[in-house]
């Protein structure tokens, strides 16, 4: 060969171009052909420098006889420690299987006359794959040497099973005076692995038909293996029982009987791969719809029986369950424009439609539920568009080309509002029997705060509580009401701490007072959040993402006098801390009086209330110690100046 035809991985390895291919080592059922390469290196080159590959992977005519056989008695007129022998091929040696041995007919002499069988002899019987060079090579069942593919059980190469479908009975005897045989099971043409096993001391035999008609009978009447009608067949008799093997596939219709020989019953286990015989198949594409301008054409599905080779009525494939018609295929066609003196598109006379059938559906219904998950539909129809724009429906199988759009989805599957009672305020009394209160939300599955929910399982927001310290003065009998002027204002601020798609801060719960008696403070967590509205999900901020005042993140708390041990008060002593008890909890309190200004003009700002220490009585400001520091309010925050700022 020219060293002009190297190929640049073969300049770079050194190699000369490959030679050419050999004559083929068989004329049929599989042989091997191989081709040379010369190192053009005074060094070693890497890689191998012969190929291999298959050829004449054409099977047999049934006359040519086994090819190991024929290399065997190619030595039967070749003297063998001085006598002749009609050599016969010894096959499936596990250790040498690419070794030529031989047996001697009506002989237990069995000898390996050639170290290497010729290339393209099959390793063992019941495999593809072959000798070549004295190796045994793996072959698939494409043929192709290293291949791995195999056959599914409905004998298709690298197929996947769906051109047969697997039969599975059992037979049992019914004897009668009048009836010495009966039928078993029918096995139709082209059916693979078929057993049968009968236990009884009946007798099984066969009934064939050919695609031409011609019947004959095979009574089964030794062990064995034969050829029946060029199907191999493998039969074991026993006392009790026989076994019928035909690895397929069947070139006629089979049916297997039984001939009922003894008193007891006889039961009969069969299974086989049955093949699909009526399939389905693709037409070609019509013709198209319009001569120019830009039409469609369409496939469409025949039944076909593969043993007539000829077009059935579709019932025919709609008996197999794993027969599924093909859907139409659909292309565009002519999308050459009209020639201009024509002045219009003309039209093919079976179809008046253009351009390509789409789907079309009308708006989806309201959802079934506004919230725990409903369900919400639509109507999806095929249409077809004419060349005035005029569309009309047309059968679905037009539109099939595509994936039909969904007509039932569903919708609203967030939770539905729930109650979220959140922890109770400080009792309103610092001794005895008093109540406390909390603030209940409907909240939503964004966290938002809103109505909805139903206020017949709305958790009750204010209950009795008793504080375990003993009262030095004559308290009413029934609990007394918060007297707290700022604890509407103060429901409405908590209401109000919920995430929105704005950063914002929300401040977590206070906690428990640091002290059970006297002055101490109480913290809580404050963060910056905001909701995303996508995922429906709150996430985390740093601080400074958020604008505005921070809310305070500690503060002082009152729990009462502290009582140590237990004191002796002269009266005098009493009243005065009486007194003092009633001036804090009565005289002075806390009291929200207006807003700062805006800290905005436009485009949204934020006032803060002011907090005032007042005499209740005069109305008048107080110094701020006169007022329980536990009892301050929370701060008090509104938007203002909402306006859009004018343009610059």
């Amino acid at each position: 060969s020219s060293r002009t035809a190297r190929s640049e991985e073969d300049q770079d390895t050194l190699w000369d171009a490959w030679g050419s291919w050999s004559e083929c080592s068989r004329t049929c059922g599989g042989g091997a052909s191989y081709s040379l390469r010369r190192c053009l290196s005074s060094k070693a080159c890497e890689g191998r420098n012969i190929r291999y590959r298959t050829c004449s992977n054409v099977d047999c005519p049934p006359e040519a006889g086994d090819f190991r056989a024929q290399q065997c008695s190619a030595h039967n007129d070749v003297k063998y420690q001085g006598q002749f022998y009609e050599w016969l091929p010894v096959s499936n040696d596990p250790d040498n299987p690419c070794s030529l041995k031989c047996q001697a007919r009506g002989a237990a002499l069995v000898v390996e006359l050639a170290p290497k069988v010729l290339d393209g002899t099959r390793c063992y019987t019941e495999s593809l794959d072959m000798c070549i060079s004295g190796l045994c090579q793996i072959v698939g069942c494409d043929r192709q040497l290293g291949s791995t593919v195999k056959e599914d059980n409905c004998g298709v190469c690298n197929g996947d099973g769906s051109t047969c479908r697997l039969v599975r009975g059992q037979y049992k005897s019914q004897l009668s005076a009048n009836k010495m045989d009966d039928t078993v099971v029918a096995i139709p043409y082209g059916s693979r692995q078929v057993r049968l096993v009968l236990k009884g001391p009946d007798h099984l035999y066969l009934e064939i038909k050919t695609l031409q008609g011609v019947k004959s009978e095979n009574r089964l009447s030794s062990t064995g293996s034969f050829l029946v009608d060029n199907s191999s067949i493998d039969f074991q008799k026993f006392p009790d029982k026989e076994i019928l093997r035909i690895p397929g596939p069947l070139t006629a219709d089979f049916t297997v009987k039984i001939h009922y020989a003894g008193a007891a019953d006889s039961s009969v286990q069969f299974i086989f791969y049955q093949p699909i015989i009526h399939r389905w198949r693709e037409t070609d594409f019509f013709p198209c719809s319009a001569s120019c301008g830009g039409g469609y054409q369409l496939t469409s599905a025949e039944c076909f029986d593969l043993r007539s080779n000829r077009v059935v009525a579709d019932q025919y494939c709609h008996y197999y369950p794993e027969n599924i018609k093909p859907k139409p295929k659909l292309q565009e066609c002519n999308l050459d424009p009209c020639p201009a003196r024509d002045g219009y598109k003309q039209i093919m006379p079976y179809d008046l439609y253009h351009p390509l059938p789409r789907w079309e559906s009308t708006p989806w219904t309201a959802c079934s539920s506004s919230c725990g998950g409903g369900i919400q539909s639509r109507s999806v129809s095929c249409v077809e568009e004419d060349i005035q724009g005029h569309i009309s429906p047309v059968e679905e199988w037009k539109c099939m080309y595509t994936p039909k759009m969904p007509v039932v989805q569903p919708c609203n599957i967030f939770d539905c509002p729930k109650w979220l009672a959140q922890e109770w305020s400080p009792c309103t009394v610092t001794c005895g029997q008093g109540l406390r209160y909390r603030v209940v939300l409907c909240i939503d599955h964004r966290g938002m705060h809103i109505g909805g929910c139903s206020p017949k399982t709305k958790p009750h927001i204010k209950e009795e509580c008793i504080v375990p310290i003993p009262c030095y003065k004559p308290k009413e009998k029934l609990p007394v009401e918060a007297k707290l002027p700022w604890y509407k204002q103060a429901q409405e601020l908590e209401e109000g701490a919920v995430v929105s798609e704005e950063p914002s801060f929300i401040p977590e719960a206070w906690s428990a007072c640091s002290v059970t008696c006297g002055v101490g403070s109480q913290v809580r967590l404050v963060k910056c959040q905001v909701l995303l509205s996508f995922s429906q999900s709150v996430a985390d901020l740093p601080i400074d993402e958020c604008e505005g005042p921070k809310p305070v993140s500690q503060r002082a708390c009152y729990s009462g006098p502290c009582s140590g041990e237990a004191t002796e008060y002269t009266s005098e002593e009493t009243e005065l801390m009486h007194g003092s008890l009633q001036e804090f909890d009565e005289l002075y309190d806390w009291e929200y009086e207006g807003f700062t200004e805006c800290s905005e003009s436009c485009g949204g700002g934020v006032q803060e209330a002011v907090v005032t220490c007042l005499n209740k009585q005069t109305r008048e400001a107080a110094e701020e110690m006169l007022c329980v520091t536990s009892r301050r309010p929370p701060k008090l925050l509104k938007a203002c100046s909402l306006d859009p700022c004018p343009p610059r």
